[in-house]
């Protein structure tokens, strides 16, 4: 689509900001604090965590229409998460090349094609981050070589249920959802090899 439909055209007056006050910092994230002016005029102090890494979330599909997993205790809801593999890249660093070291070093994987599927904002209302997402396919085993703060259980699953636990609610991991949902369209829409995507939709 070459031109914006008029509903998707910006409507009213942007946010308006005074200067960022820097509440806390370290190596992965920002708080900043704002005085503000809302769209409507009204005042609002705002703050906004600012991510200094792109999120990254890789896809590994396999032929046989299974998808490799990776599960691991997560620290801010402490609880156990099954998702697809994913890390932070750095803002300067070419996202393909972080997401191809994540696979390799969380699953033990490279793929021979990769394609990007996915780019989005990952809670707009109140942090920055931005996320990309790729399809890992014609995949072949090497070494892994995890964080050292990982402790990581890998899982090859078939997609159809991976789909139905995202769906209902026992992987919510947002990128996780979004990105089978992603490869589900694009079976039904035939964005993926045919063979391969029969046994998606099957």
């Amino acid at each position: 689509m070459s031109q914006k439909p008029s509903w998707r055209q910006p409507h009213g007056r942007p946010w308006q900001a005074g200067p960022p006050r820097r509440i806390y910092d370290n190596p992965w994230i920002a708080l900043e604090e704002y005085d503000a002016t809302a769209p409507t005029g009204a005042a609002a102090r705002y703050g906004v965590v600012r991510f200094k890494n792109l999120a990254l979330a890789i896809l590994p599909l396999h032929e046989d229409g299974a998808v490799t997993l990776v599960g691991q205790n997560r620290f801010p809801h402490r609880d156990y998460s099954w998702e697809i593999p994913e890390g932070g890249g750095p803002m300067g660093e070419d996202p393909l090349a972080g997401a191809k070291r994540e696979l390799r070093e969380e699953v033990g994987l490279e793929a021979g094609v990769w394609q990007e599927i996915l780019r989005a904002q990952l809670s707009n209302s109140v942090t920055d981050e931005r996320a990309i997402g790729f399809l890992a396919l014609d995949l072949s085993p090497v070494a892994s070589a995890p964080d050292e703060t990982e402790a990581l259980a890998i899982a090859r699953v078939p997609f159809t249920e991976a789909l139905e636990s995202a769906l209902a609610g026992h992987m919510p991991d947002m990128l996780t959802v979004a990105m089978l949902l992603r490869v589900y369209h694009m079976a039904r829409e035939g964005a993926l090899p045919s063979a391969l995507a029969r046994r998606l939709l099957s």
